[in-house]
């Protein structure tokens, strides 16, 4: 690079300074043309290669399934022999169909040659028909291996050979300010790539504790579901699946599931169709800066016991309300939202070492896990049902069955177990940890009947739940808003 202190102190000495000093500026000016844009260039990566090998393997999922029909008449269910039948077939008006087909879009890639895809499972729930469309513009049906809602895993397969697959990498060796790129289709704009750089690891989202997301600014919108989230080594090293939005478009905010996680959940539905998740039977909380002083800790970290399951296997290894697990199996615990995917990722039946902090010093206690009884996986066909528990958002809800020992403790017989609640729900006081035991004095036994008579009522029917809270049953007035 040309010395611009030298052609200004040759200004002062040469006879012809004048000539000389514009003589040697222009040179400087020519030779940044060629600098500048060569360091820029040195400085941004080139995504062309990684998206010329890998975008074939990225597919475009589309599905189709029955919606009610907002216009259809609420007609009731008689028998034709009752004397209003005859009444409401005249004289109610027939606008249409009870149902209706609707479409969704989301993204998918391929993880093997023989037509294994993974994608997220909110984007194939409910569906009656999958339909999968590759790069090269040929389609297939699609069938659902399996699907686990509290990952938001979905495995499906096509039946197809000798097809292009993506290569995994491995998520822990991200870091912070490293670039990525996605590949899916927002809005339907097949084959669309974006790129941003990791903005943060091992987040927890409120409705999701069991996955620590990589958090990116790639712009990710409607359609990316369920898409690939490339290193510049070309491997995928997270599933593209939920964005922070106050209008429902990008923000500058996207979350991936690592794709570690995702292909264990992948791999145990290939196997044996279903996903096993550890427990140990407590409810924490987080420890913050008081705690930790009140507690003798000399920082922040771990999680607060507040209550214990009574039998289960934390109590049976000791474990106490107001004990702070540390540990779990040789892994730090640095803060509460990590307890539940470390304890959800260990193998049910094994013993794992467990580190509390109880009474200012740490000590190690053996637990035995168990497995989760409410963290189930749906196994569907081309034209399966509806998963056992309701999504989130669904009526505000996020809800699971009970295990035969909440119900022997809460001496019920049916009921579902409020998880999580938002929107409508937590508008009616509706909390986490609720029991909700029946609608308008119908028992309800599962989410799947939860969902069906739930379903019978219209938009803005204020129905009674029945709810158990703690040692106390109460009704709760619910406003139905049709989302």
């Amino acid at each position: 690079m040309l010395n611009l202190d030298f052609a200004l102190s040759n200004h002062t000495h040469s006879p012809s300074s004048p000539f000389m000093f514009k003589r040697q500026l222009l040179r400087i000016l020519f030779a940044l043309s060629f600098v500048v844009p060569a360091i820029a260039a040195a400085q941004l990566p080139d995504f062309t290669e990684l998206v010329e090998k890998q975008g074939p393997a990225v597919v475009n999922i589309s599905t189709t399934q029955s919606v009610r029909n907002p216009l259809a008449p609420q007609i009731p269910n008689l028998q034709e022999d009752d004397p209003f039948y005859e009444f409401f077939r005249r004289f109610i008006p027939q606008p249409g169909p009870r149902e209706l087909p609707s479409q969704s879009l989301g993204s998918g890639f391929i993880i093997s040659q023989d037509g294994f895809i993974l994608t997220n499972a909110h984007v194939v729930e409910a569906a009656d028909e999958i339909t999968v469309k590759l790069n090269d513009k040929r389609e297939f049906k699609a069938k659902v291996i399996g699907a686990h809602r509290r990952t938001d895993i979905a495995l499906i397969k096509i039946e197809a050979t000798n097809l292009p697959a993506v290569r995994f990498g491995d998520p822990t060796r991200l870091k912070v300010g490293e670039w990525v790129l996605a590949i899916g289709s927002p809005f339907g704009f097949e084959n669309t790539v974006t790129a941003g750089i990791v903005s943060a690891k091992g987040r927890s989202l409120p409705q999701e504790n069991y996955v620590p997301f990589i958090q990116t600014d790639v712009a990710v919108n409607p359609g990316n579901s369920g898409g690939p989230l490339f290193n510049l080594r070309g491997e995928v090293v997270g599933i593209n699946s939920q964005i922070y939005s106050r209008t429902g478009g990008f923000m500058g905010l996207s979350f991936a599931i690592p794709i570690d996680v995702a292909n264990d959940v992948a791999q145990q539905l290939r196997t044996t169709g279903k996903v096993s998740r550890g427990r140990i039977g407590v409810v924490i909380q987080p420890v913050t800066k008081e705690l930790a002083d009140g507690f003798g800790l000399s920082k922040v970290q771990g999680a607060l016991v507040n209550s214990v399951e009574k039998g289960g296997p934390a109590e049976k290894a000791g474990i106490e309300a107001g004990d702070v697990i540390l540990r779990f199996d040789g892994k730090p615990v640095a803060a509460s939202e990590d307890l539940p995917r470390i304890v959800g990722a260990a193998k049910p039946g094994s013993k794992a070492t467990v580190q509390i902090w109880r009474n200012k010093q740490a000590r190690d206690v053996q637990v035995v896990v168990a497995e989760m009884q409410d963290d189930r996986s749906a196994r569907q066909s081309r034209r399966g049902g509806k998963p056992p528990a309701a999504s989130p958002g669904l009526y505000g809800l996020t809800l699971s069955e009970l295990t035969e020992a909440q119900r022997s403790e809460l001496k019920v017989s049916g009921g579902v177990l409020v998880e999580n609640v938002q929107g409508a729900a937590a508008r009616a006081g509706v909390r986490r940890g609720d029991v909700i035991l029946a609608i308008n004095n119908q028992d309800v036994k599962s989410v799947e009947q939860f969902n069906q008579m739930m379903g019978q009522f219209d938009k803005g029917r204020i129905v009674a739940l029945l709810i158990r809270r703690g040692a106390n049953s109460l009704y709760v007035p619910f406003r139905i808003d049709g989302n």
